[in-house]
């Protein structure tokens, strides 16, 4: 692409991880100035503008400056400069990094939106349930190579995990959770803070298997739920465990 193809770059918008905006403009004039290098008819721009406004929720700090505004805002603002002059390619780095849950939940709604509206986002991030509630199809990365790549159910498939069953039980003496961890199907046994995971790399009636184990040896327990693997799970197995730089 070369630096003029205006043509191609106004269909393109990017969101970077660092927040890109003039700390002397307010939220308004920076909006307008990014759209603005595609967008010229003043009364379009004006409709964009209000309309990326309101997509990430900033009708309240139109005339606020960039250093009066929260992490979560600026990266609300750093988003509707990225995307206000409607792009049909959208590339989001890390948006939610460093942010409250609130903006969390704004930012997601508003890229949910975008989505529906027709543009394709390409959307990189570490948190992995953000992934399975806005992407499609999704490519893990380690250190530059990929890894796998397909739909959220077809990774999960490749996880040796079938389930994951959790009980809640007070004071739980080693000894249950050695005979545990030689019940049928289990993988791996862990115990902390009253709370027992118990996964399994097969099987059908594993929670039925372990609640009945529980009856025979007497230990009463507040809560017991299953889960299947997560995207999280995935990640954790394809790429490692061991802490990262």
């Amino acid at each position: 692409m070369s630096p003029d193809s205006y043509d191609i770059k106004a269909k393109i918008g990017v969101v970077f991880q660092d927040v890109a905006v003039f700390e002397e403009l307010t939220v308004y004039e920076n909006i307008d100035y990014f759209c603005g290098l595609y967008i010229k008819d003043k009364n379009t721009r004006k409709q964009y503008i209000d309309e990326a406004i309101s997509l990430v929720g900033l009708e309240e700090f139109k005339k606020f400056y960039p250093k009066q505004l929260s992490g979560g805002l600026l990266r609300r603002l750093n988003i509707a400069c990225g995307i206000a002059h409607k792009p049909k390619l959208i590339f989001l780095d890390e948006p939610t990094v460093a942010v409250d849950p609130q903006s969390r939940n704004n930012i997601l709604d508003g890229i949910e939106k975008l989505r529906k509206d027709g543009a394709t986002i390409v959307y990189t991030t570490h948190y992995m349930e953000e992934v399975e509630i806005i992407c499609d199809r999704v490519i893990i990365l380690d250190k530059g190579k990929i890894l796998a790549t397909g739909t959220c159910d077809e990774l999960k498939e490749l996880t040796k995990i079938e389930e994951k069953v959790i009980v809640e039980v007070n004071n739980l003496e080693s000894k249950y959770i050695d005979k545990i961890k030689n019940l049928d199907n289990v993988d791996e046994v862990k115990y902390h803070e009253n709370n027992l995971l118990v996964t399994y790399k097969k099987g059908k009636n594993n929670l039925v298997d372990l609640i009945e184990y529980l009856k025979n040896e007497n230990i009463k327990y507040s809560r017991i739920y299953s889960e299947r693997p997560t995207l999280n799970d995935v990640f954790l197995e394809l790429t490692g465990k061991e802490l990262r730089d």
